[in-house]
């Protein structure tokens, strides 16, 4: 099974430290072991950071949006670095390169391509592209809500959606000021486009991600107790 996994710099990188970097490149090579594994890296902090100074300094958008690409090509390189052989030696700087990086059987580890495009867009674009059976996004919070969890009180958690209700929902939150939806509107978009079957969870632990891959493989339905997050699937 090809799989797409988008990776949140708030998760991945937050404080840049290498043992988290070492502990999901070891879960990543497991995975690798049964599927083929495609991960693009967001910027987290860092990247906000940089972004806001190049503001300040007069950047116009599209340069914050290439300084942003670079964070997360850099948050790719320690990754790759941490899985050694089993990673693709550079991270692919367009679908295209990631298309021929893949023929290789390595793990494929990427950043940012192309201004104005989030993480998570880059990877709906990728799976749909590269054909992935499956895309996970692991990011900061557990799933998908009705309503943004962080201002709203009765925001209602989904365990199962359509890319429909997805788009539905993400595009209601984004109106909102000051809420924020897991997901970007246009990698909903995307995901409603292809149909391709994604599951937003809480990244935090690699070893949820690699428990809800290996279900995803087996079909089971989830586990109680297990954090699998929201599964969005037509």
């Amino acid at each position: 099974m090809l799989v797409v996994i988008s990776i949140g710099g708030s998760i991945l990188a937050r404080d840049l430290d290498p043992e988290r970097f070492a502990k999901y490149a070891d879960m990543l090579e497991e995975l690798s072991k049964e599927h083929s594994v495609v991960v693009v890296t967001g910027g987290g902090v860092a990247a906000r950071q940089y972004i806001e100074a190049a503001r300040q300094v007069g950047a116009n958008e599209v340069t914050c949006d290439f300084i942003g690409i670079d964070v997360t090509r850099l948050n790719a390189q320690l990754l790759i670095a941490a899985l050694g052989k089993n990673a693709y030696p550079e991270p692919p700087q367009s679908y295209r390169d990631a298309e021929l990086a893949l023929s290789s059987g390595k793990i494929i580890v990427m950043g940012g391509v192309i201004p104005g495009q989030t993480t998570d867009t880059v990877s709906a674009v990728l799976a749909e592209y590269l054909g992935a059976e499956l895309m996970v996004i692991a990011t900061s919070v557990d799933g998908v809500y009705s309503k943004d969890p962080t201002t709203s009180n009765d925001a209602e958690k989904f365990d199962v959606m359509s890319p429909k209700e997805l788009l539905d929902v993400v595009m209601s939150t984004e109106m909102k000021a000051g809420s924020k939806s897991p997901v970007d509107p246009l990698a909903a978009k995307i995901i409603e486009r292809c149909n391709i079957e994604t599951i937003v969870m809480d990244g935090s632990s690699e070893g949820d991600i690699y428990k809800v891959v290996m279900q995803e493989k087996i079909k089971s339905e989830p586990v109680e107790g297990e954090r699998v997050g929201t599964r969005i699937k037509s």
